[in-house]
C-alpha cells in the first residue's frame, strides 16, 4: 500500500510539473497599433506584446502567440483554441459572466474623433443621421449602438485600422474608441491630420469597464494568479514603466475611472 501511495504521489507530481511546463497560448487579433499588431516581417509587436513577454518571463511561463479575429477571441478561448486573450480587452460585467480577468495592466477613457472642421455636437441631436465607424464587437460598438443606434448609421469594421482609412477617405463622420489608441495610431499620424477629439471623454464603467486585462477561462484561476503576481512584480521592479515609456508620454496604467 505504501509503495502504491508513493507511486500515485509521484504520478500526481509529474502531472503537475507537466501542467506547469505546458505552453501558454496567447491570442490577439493584431489590428490595434500601438498595442498589438504585426510588423512588415509578420512578427507580433506593440505594447501588449512586450507586456505579455515580460509577464511570461516574470512568471516563468512558456508563451506563444495565436492570431484570431476579434469576434472569435472569446469563443476560441472557451473552445480551448487559446489559453489567454492578450488583446487590449476591457474588463466589463457582461464579459465577466463568461470569462475570468486578471488585474488590469492599463486603463484609459474613450473618445469620439471627427473632422476638425465639423461642428456637430456629440449627442443625439448632433449625431442624428451621421455615420459612425467602430470596431465590431467591442465595447465601443456597444456604446454607440445603445446610445445612438436609433438615430445614427453605425458602420462596423473588423479592425480599427480599417476605420481610420474610411475616416481619411470621408466615408465616416466620426469614430469612437480608446482615447490613447485614437491619438497614437490616428491623430498623431499623417492619416489623421485634419481630425480631432470631439465631446467629453467617456468613463462610464457600464461601458468602458474597469480597465484592460488578460482574459482566461473561469476555471483557470491558478494561471490568472500567476499573471496577477507578475503584473504586480513588473510594476514594482520598473519593467512596466520601461516598456510604457517606449510607447506613451503619459501614464497609461491610469487611475480609477468614474462609476
Amino acid at each position: 500500500m505504501k509503495k502504491l501511495l508513493l507511486a500515485l504521489t509521484f504520478v500526481a507530481s509529474l502531472g503537475s510539473v507537466t501542467a506547469m511546463a505546458k505552453e501558454v497560448r496567447l491570442a490577439s487579433d493584431f489590428t490595434y497599433p500601438p498595442f498589438n499588431y504585426k510588423n512588415a516581417e509578420g512578427t507580433p509587436v506593440g505594447f501588449d506584446i512586450e507586456i505579455a513577454d515580460a509577464l511570461c518571463a516574470q512568471a516563468e511561463l512558456e508563451c506563444t502567440w495565436v492570431s484570431q479575429g476579434w469576434d472569435s477571441l472569446i469563443p476560441s478561448l472557451l473552445a480551448r483554441k487559446s489559453d489567454v486573450i492578450m488583446a487590449s480587452m476591457r474588463i466589463t460585467e457582461e464579459r465577466k459572466k463568461r470569462i475570468l480577468f486578471t488585474d488590469k495592466y492599463y486603463q484609459t477613457p474613450a473618445r469620439f474623433v471627427a473632422n476638425s472642421d465639423s461642428n456637430f455636437t456629440i449627442d443625439e441631436e448632433g449625431l442624428k443621421g451621421k455615420v459612425i465607424g467602430v470596431q465590431q464587437g467591442t465595447i465601443h460598438d456597444r456604446y454607440v449602438t445603445d446610445k445612438f443606434g436609433k438615430i445614427a448609421d453605425i458602420k462596423r469594421y473588423g479592425g480599427q485600422d480599417e476605420v481610420y482609412i474610411d475616416m481619411q477617405n470621408g466615408r465616416l463622420d466620426a469614430t469612437f474608441g480608446n482615447s490613447d489608441q485614437l491619438a497614437l495610431a490616428f491623430l498623431d499620424k499623417e492619416i489623421g491630420q485634419g481630425f480631432e477629439f470631439k465631446g467629453e471623454a467617456v468613463t462610464d464603467k457600464a461601458y468602458i469597464g474597469e480597465g484592460t486585462a488578460l482574459a482566461l477561462r473561469q476555471q483557470d484561476k491558478e494561471l490568472a494568479e500567476k499573471f496577477n503576481k507578475a503584473i504586480a512584480e513588473i510594476r514594482a521592479n520598473g519593467t512596466y514603466d520601461k516598456i510604457a515609456a517606449k510607447y506613451f508620454s503619459f501614464d497609461i496604467y491610469g487611475e480609477e475611472l468614474a462609476q
